[in-house]
Order: structure tokens, then C-alpha cells, then sequence
């Protein structure tokens, strides 16, 4: 399991160019569902957490709007770190999931690779074992008109 992580760490922080493209490709198709997924499990459970705050909604008020009776004078500054912090997550679902599939591939390859090695192995065996049958077959006949040369 350490490994497993340890990997999930490097193929998130390090990665290469090929790894980089494929997630990216692979994290498009998955977006709908990683939002989904952000959006109705792991939001609320955040939410719950902070005692009703939404991700979104955190943020820290830098200057107050100026206000004319209703008319807004001058905007609010807000500093929306919730937003940024939602982003992470997101990032952090997105690559954990694009790790997930990418082992599994890597993994299926690597069987179906010794499969095939092996495969090949035991064809070649069996061409020798052939070869060798066909070899003991030649002898023994040779033997045999031997033999039969010696009786006369």
C-alpha cells in the first residue's frame, strides 16, 4: 500500500511528458463525473465539517463595497480562498482517479507482456522437444537398418 501511494506521489508531482498527456486526455473524459463526484459527495462532507460553510463561500472581505443607499459605489474586495481550495481538491480527485486507471492499464499490459512471453517459451520448447523426437526417431531407424545389416 505504501508503494501504491508513493507512486500515486510521484506520478502526480513528477510524472513525464507521455504520463502528463494521457492524464490530461483521460482527465477530460472524466470530468463530468470527477465534478459530480466533488459536487454531491465530497462537498457536503466538507460542508458538514465546517459546520454549514461551503467551500466556495470562504473568503475573507480585503475592503467593503461602499454603498449610496441601494446604488454600490465601490465594490468589495474578497479574497475567495474556497475556490482556490475547491480547485486542489478537484485537482487531487482528477489525478488520484487518472493514477487508478493508468495502473490498471499498466498493469494489464504488463500481464498480458509475461503471457506472451511465456507463450513464446512454450512453443520454442515444444519445437526442440519436436526436434529432438524427429533426431531420436532418425536414430533409431539408422539403428534398426544397423542391426539388420549386421544379421546378414
Amino acid at each position: 500500500m505504501k508503494k501504491f501511494f508513493s507512486d500515486f506521489k510521484e506520478f502526480a508531482l513528477k510524472g513525464n511528458i507521455l504520463d502528463m498527456a494521457i492524464g490530461i486526455v483521460i482527465g477530460s473524459a472524466f470530468s463530468k463525473i470527477i465534478t459530480s463526484l466533488v459536487d454531491s459527495v465530497i462537498s457536503p462532507l466538507i460542508t458538514l465539517l465546517t459546520s454549514g460553510a461551503t467551500l466556495e463561500g470562504l473568503g475573507v472581505t480585503l475592503r467593503e463595497a461602499v454603498m449610496e443607499g441601494e446604488e454600490v459605489i465601490r465594490e468589495a474586495v474578497v479574497l475567495n480562498y474556497g475556490a482556490f481550495i475547491q480547485s486542489i481538491i478537484d485537482f487531487i480527485i482528477i489525478a488520484f482517479c487518472i493514477f487508478i486507471v493508468l495502473r490498471v492499464l499498466m498493469t494489464a499490459k504488463k500481464k498480458a507482456e509475461d503471457l506472451m512471453k511465456k507463450n513464446k517459451e512454450e512453443e520454442e520448447a515444444a519445437e526442440e522437444a519436436a526436434e529432438e523426437a524427429a533426431a531420436d526417431t532418425e536414430l533409431s531407424v539408422l539403428l534398426e537398418i544397423k542391426e539388420l545389416l549386421e544379421k546378414k
